[in-house]
């Protein structure tokens, strides 16, 4: 039983207009489904992602009315979007230059050349290049503003920040059987306060990076930060077993919930952080046409009979 890699990351916009103008027209993604927040139906719940909506690929936003995030510790820091080639970084750093967007220089971070850059409501984002020729499933988007080659491929590595390492560390090593691979320093640093954990198969797709920074505040969930990260299991008799396993560690969880188009399991980590274990099916072909994906509406079975009041509290977005 082996966590796979990151499955998907949910975060916070307050612009959900805004928010898919620059995930769609500017980013290239695909909104591959268009649903609502399934513990709070007044809030979209937008994912973007690869042609097909490849489990890895998701970058998800739940539309909340909420200020901008104070940034510290206790924290989901920034993620890691992958792509391909050296030249592919040259080309989005022309495009940010483009559009104005603020973007850092290309660097070269934890042995991958990394572009860091904000969208317009501060959510911390970054290209990493993770290597010519990579099998990683993805699948283009024919409808995308950018090239093929380009194109961004899914999720790479997640960046943590806690103020202590030791909880964290037990719960990634031995209760998730994450392997804690090597260290980096982040800018301005010296030591290595930056620690890489592996899982699945490793690269960058299947990386969780952990700041130890004590003296930073805490953060405060807002638009622009991130609600949780969720890890692949491949099976729902897997993901039954990791929900089996938390428990009898005394990790305390959500159990299993069903959200349609994955199961899900929430804990948090020992700094506060909330994680997810989410299985790789059935997907979101599940109730929509592949060639058609996030066009419309989606709701899960159970709020169907809900729609009408559901979708006539949503504002357009397109």
């Amino acid at each position: 039983m082996e966590l796979q890699g990151i499955h998907h990351l949910t975060a916070v916009t307050a612009n959900v207009r805004g928010n898919y103008r620059f995930y769609t027209h500017f980013l290239g993604m695909r909104l591959v489904k268009r649903s609502v927040n399934q513990d709070d139906v007044s809030a979209y719940h937008l994912f973007y992602a690869d042609g097909a909506g490849s489990p890895g690929t998701d970058l998800t936003f739940f539309d909340w009315d909420l200020p901008r995030e104070r940034r510290g510790t206790r924290s989901i820091a920034r993620t890691h979007l992958r792509v391909e080639g050296a030249d592919t970084l040259a080309w989005w750093a022309e495009r940010l230059d483009g559009e104005g967007v603020s973007h850092g220089a290309v660097e070269e971070r934890d042995g991958r050349h990394t572009l860091e850059f904000e969208d317009p409501e501060g959510q911390r984002l970054a290209l990493v290049d993770h290597g010519e020729g990579a099998d990683d499933g993805f699948v283009p988007w024919e409808g995308s503003p950018v090239e093929p080659r380009h194109q961004i491929r899914g999720l790479g590595p997640i960046l943590l920040s806690v103020p202590d390492l030791s909880g964290t560390d037990l719960l990634l090593s031995r209760a998730l059987s994450m392997r804690r691979v090597r260290g980096y320093s982040l800018p301005g640093s010296e030591a290595p306060d930056v620690h890489v954990y592996e899982m699945g198969s490793g690269g960058p797709g299947g990386e969780l990076h952990v700041a130890v920074q004590p003296k930073l505040p805490v953060a405060r969930l807002g638009a622009g930060g991130v609600h949780h990260v969720a890890f692949r299991t491949p099976s729902l008799e897997e993901h039954r077993a990791w929900t089996a396993h938390l428990s009898s560690l005394g990790v305390p969880n959500s159990g299993e919930i069903d959200r349609y188009y994955f199961r899900s399991l929430y804990f948090r980590e020992p700094n506060g952080i909330l994680f997810e274990i989410a299985t790789d099916g059935p997907g979101f072909a599940v109730d929509e046409d592949p060639a058609s994906l996030g066009e419309k509406v989606a709701l899960p079975p159970f709020l169907e009979p809900q729609r009408d009041a559901i979708v006539a509290n949503l504002a357009p977005i397109d």
